[in-house]
């Protein structure tokens, strides 16, 4: 409950939006991996789905996906 009103007094829903738009478009790009790591799991927080045990393996196709080829 408390979690739950936190989010919603400190961080709106466009807010919140938007976040998950940035986690589910990032990419590696100029970053390193640990800087890419940190980000994506920043920004995971803000998207209910992949915070959830049934999405384990999905979260990690989202992060292999976004690394650079190299």
């Amino acid at each position: 409950m408390f979690k739950r009103e936190f989010w919603v007094k400190y961080f709106p829903a466009d807010v919140r939006n938007r976040k998950v738009v940035e986690f589910m478009e990032l990419k590696q790009g100029n970053m390193t991996v640990a800087e890419y790591a940190a980000k994506f799991e920043s920004l995971s927080a803000f998207s209910p789905y992949y915070n959830t045990l049934e999405a384990e393996y999905d979260k990690c196709v989202k992060f292999e996906s976004g690394l650079r080829p190299e």
